[in-house]
């Protein structure tokens, strides 16, 4: 059962992490547009004033999206779940319910280094996630982008167009036809084109 308060980051005598507990699945309003993320609390931090978010992606080769608030830019916290659960599958009555998201385990002993450790991971997925997004990308060009990663592992964006093993380009609109050879010379001509015709047939799954 989900509840909903308005509140602006907490007052200067309350933690974010009593307002927003480790674990709990909130849906925040954020202004100034009144938009609305959704996540599991991965942690709190009073000295930035900001709460991270973890959203798993279920169509992407990404695990999941990390989304790091300035909680005063909070309008309203609706509490979607209190504590996530343990597992993907919930038993709810006589039916197991596939959830999306599930509790992270939390460290016995807290200490200063735990916490930066974790603080140190979190900023690593974010920049992760976001080196692999190009907003400039149609969303066909992502989709493409996120299938080519999932089978070569070394693809990067340059501008609009996607860079895969360093050897050959996908140019918009990211069609088998649009799949060109950087150096279409040099000893590894046929190596280089078998990675083309699977780069092609890739593209055009």
């Amino acid at each position: 059962m989900s509840t909903s308060n308005s509140t602006n980051g907490g007052s200067s005598s309350t933690a974010l992490c009593d307002v927003y507990p480790v674990n709990s699945i909130l849906e925040l309003t954020l202004a100034p547009n009144d938009e609305k993320v959704r996540g599991l609390v991965y942690c709190t931090d009073d000295i930035s004033n900001s709460i991270v978010l973890k959203k798993s992606l279920n169509y992407t080769t990404l695990a999941s999206e990390i989304r790091v608030i300035n909680a005063s830019c909070v309008k309203d916290k609706k509490v979607v779940m209190e504590e996530a659960p343990k597992s993907r599958k919930e038993e709810g009555g006589s039916n197991v319910v596939e959830v999306d998201e599930i509790a992270l385990p939390l460290p016995m002993n807290v200490t200063k280094k735990s916490i930066e450790e974790r603080e140190k991971r979190a900023v690593m997925l974010a920049e992760e996630s976001f080196k692999h997004i190009n907003q400039q990308a149609s969303s066909e060009g992502q989709a493409v982008f996120d299938r080519l990663l999932k089978a070569c592992n070394e693809v990067k964006w340059k501008g609009e167009s996607i860079i895969v093993l360093n050897q050959i380009r996908v140019e918009p609109p990211y069609k088998g036809e649009n799949c060109n050879l950087l150096q279409a010379g040099g000893s590894d001509r046929v190596l280089n084109e078998g990675s083309l015709d699977r780069v092609k047939r890739i593209v055009g799954a």
